[in-house]
């Protein structure tokens, strides 16, 4: 029990030193992050019904880092993508916007 308790503590400390020493997440670390502490936490879950907490934390942890942080990078990529779109869609509105005012002082001036 109490070596259980040492591991929790130290999985949390560590996850809030990383927190604190870092400037702003990108979706990718956060996704890493929770992906983590829900690969660690599982894995103790399923470790402690076999008697192996710690083994489970150690093996769930590294998984689910790496899924976390894959499904945070396609987020990351899904977004910029997204901007992309909203970028070519303003430089459009304002060419069109232009065009616009072109033609009616055309009609303005007949």
């Amino acid at each position: 029990m109490k070596r259980k308790t040492l591991i929790i503590l130290v999985t949390v400390l560590s996850g809030f030193a990383m927190v604190g020493c870092t400037s702003p997440l990108t979706q990718r670390e956060q996704g890493g992050l929770v992906g983590g502490f829900i690969g660690a936490g599982s894995g103790a879950i399923i470790g402690s019904t076999v008697g192996h907490a710690a083994a489970g934390a150690a093996i769930g942890g590294p998984v689910g880092l790496i899924a976390g942080a894959l499904v945070g990078d396609q987020l990351m990529a899904a977004g910029q993508t997204q901007q992309r779109q909203v970028d070519t869609n303003q430089v459009e509105l304002d060419r069109l916007r232009r065009e616009n005012r072109r033609l009616r002082e055309q009609q303005l001036e007949r």
